[in-house]
């Protein structure tokens, strides 16, 4: 198993410059051309990886500024995939959650082209020597959770099994060689499909689709390991579990008890960023299924909120989960990223700075 290349880590996006906002507006008005959009979308990178490295981060994005929304603007470039734009709805409460976007699979999935490959290779040019450029892509489960058999074509996949995995997983294998061959040793897969299936109201809503909500997360661990099995030797692959990170809202809550078993001793993957931030995420009872050789980077630091968490609170509960998993394969992170949509989370931009070094001192406090 490949390590990670530091007990602490982050999960990857950042609030975009105002800057950077206004230049995509004028690029959807057609004001500006594309290429002079990405020569904004370089200048914020370029700062954001310093504020990285400034900061002290060892594994660095480059702040999924050139996205809109973390898992779209990936998935609608594999060739067979339609996405439609997600929508907002005002809850009772006032505050707004993101309808999930509808992807829908019109045809044989494939790798059209290389996805990611310009993008890493800007921003591994940024990167300073000795620390590691880490690039972030929604998980291939994607694919099936939203729509279920209904959101897949019955014309391409008569059958699910195995045409429609293996096809996914192929082109996930073909974009993990391209970016393996430009350079790239750490790959991070966002998967909300996992933390969804330890909601109850998610459960149901997969019953309603025909799914078995207890079958899926063992479906979804052959599933990823048909992406591992594709890896190139000597590629990092971690995957974060994401509870829903819009606008400071969530999507779902629960323990992880439902998907432990299948997630962290099924699947092949190499470390686990997961959501650990308040009591939504239940106890670390689930980490008792972690194997030798595999990471689980608890994310107790919260990027919904500004106001900074306790060091000596973040110690005890380090302590509580290494009594179910050795200290020796715990890290320690944010939740999630701080702008997993281009909208942002509701907290100010030095507040990043703050809770990333409050990650950075509590890990070499915690593991020196």
């Amino acid at each position: 198993m490949m390590q990670l290349p530091a007990r602490y880590d982050h999960v990857g996006s950042f609030l975009r410059p105002k800057y950077l906002i206004e230049a995509r507006a004028q690029k959807a008005r057609g004001d500006i051309t594309p290429q002079q959009l990405r020569e904004v979308e370089d200048k914020a990178i370029a700062e954001i990886v310093q504020f990285q490295q400034d900061v002290g981060l060892k594994s660095i994005t480059d702040g999924e500024f050139r996205r809109t929304y973390f898992h779209i603007d990936f998935l609608e470039q594999l060739g067979g995939v339609k996405t439609d734009i997600p929508v907002t709805i005002k809850k009772p409460d006032g505050t707004e959650e993101l309808a999930p976007p509808v992807i829908r699979v019109i045809d044989k999935v494939r790798h059209a082209k290389d996805i990611q490959k310009a993008d890493f290779e800007y921003l591994k040019s940024q990167v300073a020597a000795g620390n590691t450029p880490k690039v972030t892509i929604p998980s291939p489960t994607m694919l099936h959770f939203r729509g279920g058999r209904a959101g897949i074509s019955k014309e391409a996949y008569p059958e699910l099994e195995p045409a429609f995995y293996d096809d996914v997983a192929k082109a996930y294998g073909d974009e993990l060689r391209s970016l393996f061959d430009a350079g790239c040793r750490y790959v991070q897969m966002d998967d909300t499909n996992l933390a969804y299936l330890c909601d109850e109201k998610m459960r149901e809503a997969a019953r309603q689709r025909g799914d078995d909500p207890n079958e899926l997360p063992h479906r979804y661990a052959k599933f990823i390991n048909k992406v591992v099995a594709q890896k190139p030797q000597g590629m990092l692959l971690a995957m974060h579990l994401c509870r829903g990170n819009f606008k400071s809202t969530h999507a779902a809550a629960g323990n992880y008890e439902p998907v432990a078993e299948a997630l962290l001793k099924e699947m092949d993957i190499d470390a686990y960023f997961m959501e650990y931030d308040d009591e939504r995420s239940g106890d670390f009872r689930p980490l008792r299924y972690l194997p030798k050789g595999k990471t689980v980077v608890l994310g107790l630091v919260t990027t919904k909120f500004g106001q900074l968490e306790n060091k000596d609170a973040l110690k005890r509960r380090i302590e509580e989960a290494a009594k179910y998993a050795p200290m020796e394969q715990l890290a320690l992170s944010p939740q999630c990223g701080f702008s997993s949509t281009v909208h942002g989370n509701n907290i100010a931009v030095e507040d990043q700075r703050n809770k990333l070094r409050l990650v950075i001192e509590t890990a070499q406090e915690m593991w020196g």
